[in-house]
């Protein structure tokens, strides 16, 4: 495929913003040539300025689980934006939304909008120290929670190992408030809770799926909670990728562990930027105005981005809408792995609701060490492929891909039969 007009958008583009992006994986450097520059989106499929069309297994990097251009939220959004765009005030949608939510999720009493998911994680930390009144917070090996000053680290040296940042300006002192941990040891967790008492919190991706998909076992999380309990620290799931993507109450449901605090993003925008954070009606008291935990948005609660989101949230609700993505997902990673089995490739296809990984290795990864950084070669080569046949998935071999409702079975059908001949080529 001529991708030349993507190309000029491109080179131009690095004179306008770092590294030609506003968001440092769209910029290909994990993959071969230069970022795709879409113009418009219609269920499951994307063109990009050059008229290339696409089956897309990003989609938006996971809030689409409708699909593109959705009728239902494309309305609400032009019937929404039509009385204004923000108003700095409370609406009528906002109550709305707020209690479709929590009369459909008993894992939250209260909760409260953000405008992204980085957004709701700072505030769920804060939260919790201020809630807790003690300072620390352990996090995974692998798990990421946006670019939170305090969460954008890595382990040091030895077994309670304290942060080390990842990222220029963010001082040794904020990186040092976090420990971190390994995933998938409940043991080497349980050592470094005894011996810290200042430990406010515990966050994770129950879910993980910024690093590859690490299916963590359901006796893990449930001990995740019991160390919580018995330590006297919160635990907050950080779902903005699983909430709502692997059911209406996301992996607290799915693994039927009750965090104390529960963090989302990307789907109940509907495609607009959104997040927010909930949790018990006592918890939640500690935020201003009611209590003494400062936070705070211009643009929370965005009325044309609660209308998306309600107009999203409504159609998941609807009697078998997750039963059917997933026998739509199980189809379509079923017709992966046969043939990656009949062929004996040293690959794997890993799965949970409607998102999806290809893994290159036989083995289950449950821990982001377990991940052959050269394995990432296969994964280039794949996704050039892939987008030559019009197949497109996010830019980076430890992403996740996502199959959405508006993925028919010819679709399916249609993109397995392009990956499986991509894969072929690769071995």
């Amino acid at each position: 495929m001529l991708r030349s007009q993507s190309d000029a958008l491109f080179e131009e583009a690095k004179n306008f913003f770092p590294g030609g992006v506003n968001s440092p994986v769209r910029a290909f450097k994990s993959v071969h040539g230069s970022p795709l520059f879409i113009t418009k989106g219609n269920g499951c499929r994307i063109t990009d300025v050059d008229n290339n069309e696409y089956i897309d297994f990003c989609c938006s990097w996971g809030p689409l689980i409708l699909g593109h251009n959705n009728e239902q939220v494309r309305n609400a959004i032009v019937d929404t934006v039509q009385h204004g765009t923000t108003f700095g005030t409370p609406t009528a949608i906002g109550n709305a939304i707020g209690k479709l939510i929590l009369d459909n999720n008993k894992y939250i009493e209260k909760l409260r909008f953000v405008s992204s998911g980085t957004e709701a994680v700072m505030s769920a930390i804060r939260l919790a120290r201020g809630y807790t009144k003690k300072n620390k917070i352990i996090k995974f090996e692998g798990c990421y929670h946006g670019h939170v000053d305090s969460l954008l680290v890595k382990a040091g040296s030895g077994l309670a190992t304290f942060g080390e940042s990842t990222s220029a300006g963010i001082p040794q002192s904020f990186a040092s408030e976090t420990l971190v941990v390994k995933l998938n040891d409940i043991q080497t967790l349980q050592q470094v809770m005894e011996t810290h008492d200042d430990i406010a919190a515990i966050i994770i991706e129950p879910i993980p799926a910024n690093n590859g998909l690490l299916l963590q076992d359901a006796d893990y999380i449930s001990g995740l909670r019991q160390l919580c309990d018995t330590h006297g620290v919160l635990l907050i799931f950080d779902e903005v990728i699983s909430g709502f993507r692997v059911g209406f109450e996301g992996a607290a449901a799915h693994y039927q562990v009750k965090p104390d605090i529960i963090t989302y993003g990307k789907i109940i925008g509907g495609g607009m930027p959104v997040g927010a954070y909930g949790g018990s009606a006592e918890i939640m008291s500690c935020i201003a105005p009611d209590g003494p935990v400062y936070q705070a948005g211009t643009l929370s609660a965005n009325p044309v981005t609660l209308a998306a989101g309600l107009a999203t949230l409504t159609q998941l609700l609807e009697p078998s809408f997750y039963s059917d993505l997933l026998n739509k997902t199980k189809y379509f990673t079923s017709l992966i792995t046969t043939h990656i089995e009949r062929s004996s490739y040293p690959m794997q296809i890993v799965t949970v609701g409607s998102i999806f990984w290809l893994a290159f290795s036989k083995e289950r990864i449950k821990s982001s060490d377990q991940i052959d950084a050269a394995s990432m070669d296969y994964f280039k080569k794949l996704h050039g492929l892939l987008l030559e046949s019009g197949v497109y998935l996010g830019p980076s071999g430890y992403e996740v891909g996502f199959v959405s409702a508006a993925h028919q079975k010819s679709d399916l059908e249609q993109a397995a039969h392009i990956i499986n001949s991509s894969i072929d080529t690769l071995f």
